[in-house]
């Protein structure tokens, strides 16, 4: 089956201009949705196509499955790109979607459920071979002895998650046995306020682990690649900030040990797309916690160093070609370090919408710039805070970072207050210079400095 003839882009900012590009790089023509408050996006003036899909709040526009639907009945779309966020991980879509008539670009909607679902995750990684951290393997039930039994066996400090949580939510660590049930009741009403499903988890709560994670590829014949790991363990929140790749620290064995067992792991569960194995790395070992069945929102990083457009394979294997590489053809060369620019006040992180006065974006080799946002761009309230990316890839760790100071200083941008001083202090610090941070780095940091 040959490439797509038309793709629409559900999606917005800088993701969506990203897929565009990919999109006309391999000659597909783009439809973008949008809502009323983004008819001014550079993707969506770019678009061969563009639908309005409803008003700003993101349940009335890019969570409105039936005027996605819709506008590529209307427009003969034949696929679908849902980006990162949003709809990207939601199975009833994909599956909507299919039923349809069209692709979803992205994997099936069955693999989907399946990696949403945090114990039938696990449970299938198990069985994969995948390294998990230690825990019940399973829904908490209401055998409170057994429960107490299982939490003395794993180990306190113990972490009690949602099954359907993600993003930091949904999730109480317990340091002794007598906060226990009463933590399990807790985060099970949680859990079904947020998230419209009680079912809770237990597993053993590592105390100063890194985040690491391997990028996965794989088509429909049974091919699967990875292509490095990337370190996201600069967090605030549980929400990433500062991404590198390679991870410092991690051996070319392990990286080669890890990945092979991720994609056996792809191969296990018939997976198709691009894919994220998350993992918490601690005293040299990998504990799988999640996976992410979409484009992550820092793969330029591996992009950078290893040379491959993620976007443009998801494309081509969603329309069921081949992987146009093997495993021995994907070579890491360098280092590339990703800043995420949010329009947030730098000290408070309260989200600062507004409109750009002047915008300046930094260049020179090896320095890239994703991001949407122009001079006089109105950046609403209405959607999440971060208005673009950028990554500096580098021979070296230290080379890269070099280069992201220097592409900092010279980044304009007038008119909001964005955490690019924050970014500026912490290539600064000398536990960030040194490498391997944990995740709980940042958040120490920030309560120490006020």
């Amino acid at each position: 089956m040959s490439a797509f003839k038309k793709i629409v882009i559900a999606n917005r900012g800088e993701i969506a201009l990203r897929i565009l590009r990919a999109c006309q790089t391999m000659g597909i023509r783009t439809v973008a949705v949008h809502s009323t408050v983004d008819r001014n996006l550079k993707h969506v003036g770019m678009a061969d196509e563009s639908v309005c899909i409803g008003p700003a709040p993101a349940g009335e526009s890019y969570l409105n499955v039936p005027a996605i639907v819709s506008a590529m009945e209307l427009t003969d779309a034949e696929a679908v790109h849902p980006g990162y966020g949003f709809l990207a991980e939601n199975a009833d879509f994909a599956e909507r979607i299919e039923e349809s008539g069209f692709t979803f670009i992205g994997p099936r909607a069955e693999t989907i459920h399946l990696m949403g679902d945090k114990v039938s995750a696990i449970n299938a990684m198990r069985k994969a071979g995948v390294p998990c951290v230690p825990g019940s393997n399973g829904p908490l039930d209401t055998d409170e002895r057994r429960t107490r039994r299982m939490a003395e066996e794993i180990g306190y400090p113990v972490l009690i998650k949602a099954a359907a949580g993600g993003g930091g939510r949904g999730m109480r660590v317990v340091h002794n046995p007598f906060d226990l049930v009463k933590s399990i009741e807790l985060t099970r009403e949680e859990a079904r306020a947020g998230f419209g499903d009680a079912t809770v988890y237990m597993e053993k709560y590592l105390q100063n682990p890194r985040h690491v994670e391997v990028q996965v590829l794989a088509d429909s014949h049974g091919n699967a690649v990875h292509l490095g790991e990337r370190d996201c363990s600069m967090q605030r929140r549980h929400q990433k900030v500062i991404e590198e790749a390679p991870a410092p620290g991690i051996t070319p064995e392990q990286r080669e040990k890890i990945g092979r067992i991720c994609t056996e792991a792809c191969k296990r569960i018939g997976y198709l797309g691009a894919g994220t194995f998350e993992f918490l790395f601690e005293d040299g070992e990998f504990y799988f916690i999640e996976m992410n069945t979409r484009i992550q929102v820092e793969h330029p990083v591996t992009e950078m160093i290893t040379g491959i457009d993620l976007i443009q394979a998801q494309i081509l294997v969603a329309a069921g070609e081949r992987l146009p590489f093997r495993q021995e053809d994907i070579i890491v060369r360098g280092h590339a370090v990703e800043c995420r620019i949010n329009a947030e006040d730098p000290n408070t992180f309260i989200p600062q919408p507004g409109t750009i006065e002047a915008f300046h974006a930094p260049g020179g080799p090896g320095v890239r710039v994703d991001s949407h946002i122009y001079d006089s761009y109105t950046i609403p309230p209405n959607y999440d805070s971060m208005i673009g990316k950028l990554i500096c890839h580098g021979e070296t760790r230290e080379h890269a970072m070099a280069r992201m100071r220097v592409a900092l200083n010279e980044l304009v941008l007038t008119g909001i207050k964005t955490n690019i001083p924050l970014h500026l202090r912490l290539l600064d610090d000398s536990g960030f210079k040194t490498g391997g941070t944990n995740i709980h780095y940042l958040e120490k940091l920030l309560a120490k400095n006020g």
